[in-house]
């Protein structure tokens, strides 16, 4: 059996099945991404809520795997030669699993750089400036009254669904006909935009037909679904 217990991180959240990938995690729009990911394909992992509530991600223990104190966070006890492998930072997690199950990744060289360069898109912009807009428009900022930083944060959040729009336009999903990792780091930000932080029609999210027609075919997928839930948001009884 594999022996994880090297990392202080399981010694707050034990590993029931340390043959799995372990994922250390909330359904944030950042943590979605790993858990679709996983369940799209089917790599085996155990699922570790991080209660916010409770600053989780500030304990010693967490931090020994994440000094950022973000989720997600994962370790493969089956990495590189065998050995476990710590990962954090949603994006390079996304990499690691496309190539580790050689799915949603092109192997064409061209290709896999160009879905890469997409995935950079949303962590350097979207999740960025998507994430200001659900602050100054829903959270704590809300109540300030110079309402400057969120009309800012707002018009660069509907320039970007501007580019996003016109990638969009005669394709499927971002990279054409395939599905990829590009699409599983953009959609979550896109949906929690419209739905949680409620600032669609803030961003004009009707004057965007290529968006919002692939944000309902990603919704749809079986495997986001059940990704969009887990770790459940709520702590179980």
């Amino acid at each position: 059996m594999t022996d994880l217990s090297a990392f202080p991180i399981t010694k707050k959240w034990p590993a029931r099945h340390p043959d799995r990938i372990q994922l250390y995690s909330l359904p944030t729009p950042n943590g979605v991404k790993v858990s679709i990911m996983l369940e799209e394909t089917g790599l085996p992992y155990e699922a570790h809520r991080v209660g916010f509530e409770n600053s989780d991600q500030m304990t010693p223990e967490f931090l020994s795997l994440n000094p950022n104190n973000k989720i997600p966070a994962i370790i493969d006890p089956d990495g590189p030669g065998g050995k476990p492998l710590p990962l954090f930072e949603s994006g390079a997690i996304l990499l690691y699993l496309a190539d580790k199950s050689g799915k949603f990744i092109s192997q064409d060289p061209a290709a896999r750089y160009e879905t890469i360069q997409w995935l950079m898109f949303q962590m350097g912009g979207i999740g960025p400036m998507f994430g200001q807009v659900g602050f100054f428009h829903k959270f704590a900022g809300k109540d300030y009254e110079d309402k400057r930083p969120r009309d800012r944060y707002a018009a660069e959040s509907r320039r970007l669904l501007g580019v996003l729009e016109g990638r969009l336009e005669g394709r499927d999903w971002i990279m054409g006909e395939d599905y990829t990792i590009a699409d599983m780091a953009v959609w979550p930000w896109v949906r929690n935009l419209v739905g949680f932080y409620e600032a669609g029609e803030l961003v004009g999210i009707k004057d965007f037909p290529n968006v919002t027609r692939v944000l309902a075919t990603f919704v749809a997928r079986p495997a986001v679904a059940r990704g969009l839930d887990i770790p459940p948001r709520q702590a179980s009884n």
